[in-house]
C-alpha cells in the first residue's frame, strides 16, 4: 500500500475565487507554465510553484502566477499583477487606497499621487496607503527607487524600469502596503515589480487548455515557421547564438520550441547576440559584420539555413 502512495503521480485540484477547477502537475507545469527554460526547473521549485498556486488559489493559466527559470538561477515564483488589486477589491474589509511617486525637489521630497513626473523631475521612490473598514489607521508604505530599480546583466536597466519608472516604483509600494494590510490574503505573494525578472518579457496571454476545467491538457504548441525565422532575425542570423540558447534550453532544433517558451527564448537570444557583438570599441569591425549578417542574408538565405539545422538535428 506505502509502495502504491509512493507510486502515484503527484497531482494537486483546487477551485479558485473565480470558480475555476484546475488542475496541475509537475508534467503541466514543464510543458506549458515555465517562462524560460523548462528543462532547468528543479523538483522542488516546481512542487514550491504547485504549493504556491494551491495555497493562494491562483489559477497560472490565466496568468495570475509564473515560474521564471533562465539558466542555473534559482526560479522566481511569482503572482501575475492584477491579481493583487482584483483580490483587494473584492475583501470585505478594503476601503481604498492611494498610491504615488516620491520626488526630490529643493524643498526635501514631494509625495505625488500617482505616476506623472516631468522629465527634468528626479523620482527616488513610491508611497502608498491601504485602508481597512476595520481598522482607524492606514497602512503606508515607501520604498527606494533605488533598492527596487532591476538591472539587466549588462548593466542597463529592464525595459519597464527605464521606460516607465514611475508607474513600477508605485506598484511596488501599492502591493507591499496591500500586503501588509491583507496578509492572509497576500502572504507568500510577490509582483513581478518587486522581483528581479524583465516584466516585460512575461506572457500575458491566457494559455487556452482544457486543464482550466480539470480535463487533460493537450499536447503542448510548437512554434510555428514564423516564430523560427524571428529568432535567427534576434540573433542577426548567427546560427551559433541561436543553437546555444535553444541547446540550453533543452530542445534539439528550433522548431521544438514550446509556443509557450517563445518569449524567454527570444529574450535570451536577443541577450547573448548583444553580449557577443558589444564590445565595439575594441573590436570596431564587428558592427560592419554584425550589419552584414543582416544585408547578406535574404529571406530565401535564411530558410536555407533554418532547413540545414532542422536536417542537422533530426
Amino acid at each position: 500500500m506505502a509502495e502504491e502512495q509512493a507510486k502515484k503521480p503527484i497531482e494537486v485540484m483546487y477551485e479558485t475565487d473565480q470558480g475555476d477547477s484546475v488542475k496541475l502537475n509537475p508534467q503541466i507545469v514543464r510543458s506549458y507554465l515555465v517562462s524560460g527554460d523548462p528543462s532547468k526547473v528543479t523538483d522542488q521549485e516546481v512542487m514550491m510553484f504547485l504549493s504556491l498556486c494551491k495555497y493562494g488559489k491562483l489559477n497560472p493559466f490565466m496568468r495570475e502566477a509564473y515560474l521564471v527559470k533562465y539558466g542555473q538561477e534559482p526560479a522566481t515564483l511569482i503572482t501575475g499583477k492584477e491579481t493583487f488589486t482584483k483580490r483587494a477589491s473584492s475583501h470585505p474589509n478594503c476601503d481604498g487606497w492611494e498610491a504615488g511617486v516620491i520626488l526630490r525637489s529643493q524643498g526635501g521630497l514631494e509625495y505625488r499621487e500617482g505616476a506623472f513626473a516631468l522629465p527634468d523631475e528626479e523620482i527616488v521612490g513610491g508611497w502608498a496607503n491601504v485602508y481597512r473598514k476595520d481598522r482607524e489607521v492606514p497602512v503606508k508604505v515607501s520604498v527606494s527607487m533605488q533598492e527596487y530599480r532591476r538591472k539587466k546583466k549588462d548593466g542597463t536597466y529592464m525595459a519597464n524600469w527605464a521606460n516607465m519608472p514611475g508607474t513600477m516604483i508605485r506598484k511596488v509600494a501599492l502591493v507591499q502596503a496591500l500586503r501588509e494590510a491583507f496578509p492572509e490574503t497576500f502572504g507568500g505573494m510577490y509582483s513581478p515589480e518587486e522581483m528581479p525578472v524583465d516584466d516585460s518579457k512575461l506572457p500575458t496571454e491566457p494559455i487556452k487548455t482544457k486543464q482550466v476545467n480539470g480535463k487533460e491538457a493537450s499536447k503542448p504548441k510548437k512554434v510555428g515557421k514564423k516564430d523560427v525565422e524571428n529568432m535567427f532575425r534576434m540573433a542577426g542570423n548567427d546560427k551559433e547564438v541561436v543553437m546555444e540558447v535553444i541547446n540550453a534550453a533543452g530542445y534539439q532544433k528550433p522548431s521544438d520550441v514550446d509556443a509557450n517558451a517563445f518569449d524567454g527564448i527570444c529574450a535570451e537570444i536577443a541577450e547573448k547576440y548583444n553580449a557577443k557583438y558589444r564590445q565595439e570599441d575594441e573590436q570596431p569591425q564587428q558592427e560592419e559584420e554584425k550589419q552584414e549578417l543582416f544585408d547578406e542574408v535574404d529571406d530565401e538565405d535564411l530558410q536555407d539555413i533554418i532547413d540545414d539545422m532542422e536536417d542537422e538535428a533530426s
